[in-house]
């Protein structure tokens, strides 16, 4: 670890947290409970002073093996820049209740985290509590489901099409056959003979 990457390491830890240092990266794992009060005190801290929020996203684990021991299926990774200090933080928090996720909204804390709470929400089904504008951003306003969840299918739920007769957009039912696909070797007609 370099020593710009211990000092923030050493700082984290006299902060509380319990962060994680790995391929030259830290990283600072929360609890839902905790995750609003972590956030403020990272953006607060005079030797931490992460001022800037560079980018929040949704992560669906449900395939990934080492995970479901560590908490739930899903998790939001939050990345952080601190201007002051120039160094980088990401924070990850998982969820207990994969059935309903939720964590409280980082909009006091970093403003520029609307947008990136909103897809969250619309594509992962994460709910932000106390966001002021939490609605769909990337996809239909009567979409269901929410498509970068790993059980979604790849082809949808449903499919849109122009019909001429009623001279409107008209939604129905995804009609794509599933397929398999088994790849062709082609060959020469004498592949192979001849080498030695």
């Amino acid at each position: 670890m370099t020593p710009r990457l211990q000092k923030l390491y050493d700082l984290l830890r006299q902060a509380g947290l319990a962060p994680k240092e790995r391929l030259g990266e830290v990283t600072v794992e929360l609890r839902a409970a905790e995750y609003q009060a972590a956030c403020l005190k990272l953006r607060d801290s005079a030797e931490l002073r992460f001022e800037q929020l560079m980018d929040l996203c949704g992560v669906d684990y449900s395939t990934y093996g080492g995970h479901a021991r560590e908490g739930g299926r899903f998790a939001v990774v939050v990345h952080l820049l601190s201007v002051t200090h120039n160094w980088r933080l990401r924070v990850r928090c998982m969820f207990a209740d994969d059935e309903f996720p939720v964590l409280p909204s980082l909009h006091e804390i970093w403003p520029s985290v609307n947008w990136y709470e909103r897809e969250a929400f619309d594509l992962f089904g994460v709910v932000f509590d106390g966001h002021p504008d939490l609605r769909r951003i990337l996809t239909d306003y009567g979409f269901i489901g929410h498509p970068f969840r790993k059980d979604f299918p790849i082809s949808g739920h449903v499919e849109m099409r122009y019909d001429p007769e009623q001279k409107r957009v008209v939604y129905q039912p995804v009609t794509i056959e599933p397929r398999e696909v088994t790849p062709r070797i082609v060959r020469e007609e004498h592949y192979g003979e001849g080498r030695g």
